[in-house]
């Protein structure tokens, strides 16, 4: 059987040792922690050593060989302590059926700190929605397991090694009293349980350790298995096999503007969709035979489970088109409309009015757009000579957007040279450029998109355009207009209720107004339009309360998940942005960026 010096003849920093142990057994180790979670493997003990597989290293102890892992666990905290100065192990096991009590036992006059935070953190662990009170209890006992098993470590040894050994018992709340394991609580659980002990573990590595580590989320796991790999590419490949934005938005509505204007905006045909290229029954059959409820690490399961819901909502949405649940959907979807967004776009119209003399000036045409876009292409090339992208300029294509990282333009397509500086930025310098980050993480998610990524995004492409010096007035007002539109949805507005309003009362121009309700219309009511003021009202909130523009380029993410990505990134499961757009070298970036964290007000930004 495998000894720790075959196993490991040197610690180094960077590394793991991972290795299947005798019966059953297994270790995880990363070199440059100086703590283990331990479980001692066991039957009709369901969920138990999920617990400590989020950990970043952690032993499970085979059912047989018990004096082998003894020395085992004595020799690895010798090598681990001669290293650091000092080891953690905490040995995690269940209690019996119907306790509500972690109880922690190990040296409490010792280590005082380290276990209160233990205690305060399991303490936070929420579970009253569930109807589960959970109370904690720290013992001061040289018993630090099952009181009917043996020990691993005997107290005479973590002494002389300047070791620490807690045990830990875990209410089984997680369980019914068949064993069963109540699957969306034990996600819950399991996800606070780990991190109350990465709190506390770093707790002791900082204070009694050699250990470089700077904050607790270097606790977690910092490698990915293949079958979440696996799984990533599943679900990026059934999102893929749909393109949901071009399936709802309809194929006449160049022929129902034009019957709009000639009619004097009294009549209006329906709405005719794409054919669907997919069923998206057989799709949500594949999406759950993804093996998701088996990834044991937190942050990855929680981004998982929440975009698998998203696309399920799509693919329903997909079926609803052109009814009253899509609608509904929508609503759920784009989580509805709050009272302040809809006060900061009623504000915007006040405040700017439409700009009917806004003339093309030094209009450019689709070919010129192409060729700034290309230098844009050749600017991030600079930084990363593995970026590629591609321009398609097509017949079939009536708006500007970026798919893929690849930017399509309607081949009659014109502009001003200020909408395009605005554009640029808008479609290569946000939606092209981190689409490329995000093809550079492990995650092929950060590429496709994490679920409702679509707010900051756009939050973040509308910034790019007052941060390069091209967001008008009018441009604005649209995206104000498009959340009284969308507010006017909800409250059951017709399209000529809704046009009117645009036209009449907001003073858009016809063009501008149809525009506007057109798109709301779509599939049956949509709200995705809102999405763009509320992503920017949304990130000038974050830049204000502290936060950080270059970090949100690194991927396609939603602001929600800030947290989570900062545990990736800690835990170097997420990297830094490869390339970053042009307009962080203007010459005003930082008093544009510093005014906005100052609180300028929206209406201000043009």
């Amino acid at each position: 059987m495998p000894t720790v010096k075959e196993l490991i003849p040197k610690l180094e920093c960077g590394e793991r040792t991972v290795t299947r142990l005798p019966h059953g057994g297994f270790l995880f180790l990363e070199h440059d922690v100086p703590s283990l979670l331990i479980y001692r493997k066991k039957e009709h003990d369901a969920g138990t050593h999920r617990l400590i597989r989020a950990g970043a290293s952690y032993l499970i102890v085979g059912t047989e060989a018990f004096q082998y892992y003894k020395t085992f666990v004595e020799d690895l905290t010798n090598l681990m302590s001669d290293e650091f100065g000092s080891f953690i192990l905490l040995e995690i096991f269940s209690g019996p059926i119907g306790s509500h009590t972690f109880k922690v036992r190990g040296p409490s006059h010792k280590l005082p700190v380290s276990l209160q935070v233990l205690k305060d953190e399991l303490l936070k662990i929420k579970s009253r929605q569930y109807n589960v009170n959970l109370n904690v209890s720290v013992e001061q006992t040289k018993v630090r397991q099952i009181v009917s098993e043996k020990p691993l470590l005997e107290i005479s040894h973590i002494k002389q090694r300047g070791a620490t050994h807690i045990g830990l018992e875990v209410p089984p709340v997680y369980r019914d009293t068949q064993g069963q394991i109540y699957p969306l609580y034990f996600r819950d659980f399991q996800e606070q349980f780990i991190e109350a002990l990465q709190r506390a573990v770093f707790e002791f590595v900082r204070v009694q350790t050699s250990s470089s580590l700077t904050n607790y989320h270097a606790l977690g796991k910092r490698s990915i298995h293949e079958e979440i790999f696996k799984i990533d590419k599943q679900l990026t490949e059934i999102e893929n096999s749909y393109q949901f934005l071009l399936l709802v938005a309809p194929v006449n509505i160049q022929a129902l503007r034009q019957q709009f204007f000639d009619s004097h905006f009294k009549t209006l045909d329906r709405y005719h969709y794409r054919l669907l290229p997919v069923d998206p029954d057989i799709l949500k059959r594949k999406l759950y035979d993804l093996r998701i409820d088996e990834i044991d690490d937190p942050a990855i399961s929680y981004l998982f489970h929440e975009k698998r819901a998203e696309i399920d909502q799509e693919l329903t949405m997909l079926k609803e088109r052109g009814s009253k649940n899509f609608f509904y959907s929508s609503i759920r979807l784009y989580n509805g409309l709050d009272k302040e967004l809809i006060e900061e776009a009623e504000l915007i119209l006040k405040s700017i009015t439409e700009n009917h003399d806004e003339q093309q000036s030094n209009c450019i045409d689709t070919s010129e757009f192409g060729r700034l876009a290309e230098q844009e292409f050749e600017y991030f090339k600079h930084q990363d000579t593995q970026f590629t992208s591609k321009i398609h300029i097509r017949d079939d294509v009536n708006i500007m957007m970026v798919s893929k990282g690849e930017l399509y333009l309607p081949s009659d397509y014109t502009m001003s040279e200020n909408d395009a500086k605005a554009l640029i930025q808008h479609e290569i310098g946000t939606h092209a450029l981190t689409y490329y980050n995000g093809t550079q993480q492990p995650l092929t998610q950060m590429a496709s998109g994490l679920a409702n990524y679509d707010a900051l995004q756009e939050g973040i492409a509308v910034l790019s355009e007052y941060l390069s010096g091209g967001l008008s007035g009018n441009r604005l007002r649209i995206l104000a207009g498009r959340v009284v539109a969308g507010a006017a949805l909800i409250q059951g507005a017709n399209f000529h209720e809704m046009f009117f309003e645009l036209y009449s009362k907001y003073d858009f121009t016809k063009e501008r107004a149809f525009n506007i309700t057109s798109r709301m219309f779509q599939g049956g009511g949509f709200l995705k339009d809102i999405i763009y003021l509320e992503g920017l009202v949304r990130l000038r909130n974050f830049l204000i309360e502290g936060g950080e523009l270059v970090p949100l380029l690194g991927g396609k993410f939603a602001l929600h998940h800030i947290n989570l990505i900062q545990d990736l990134r800690d835990r170097g499961l997420i990297l830094p942005p490869k390339i970053t757009p042009r307009y962080l070298n203007n010459d005003d970036f930082n008093l544009k960026i510093n005014n906005l964290k100052k609180g300028l007000p929206i209406s201000k930004m043009i």
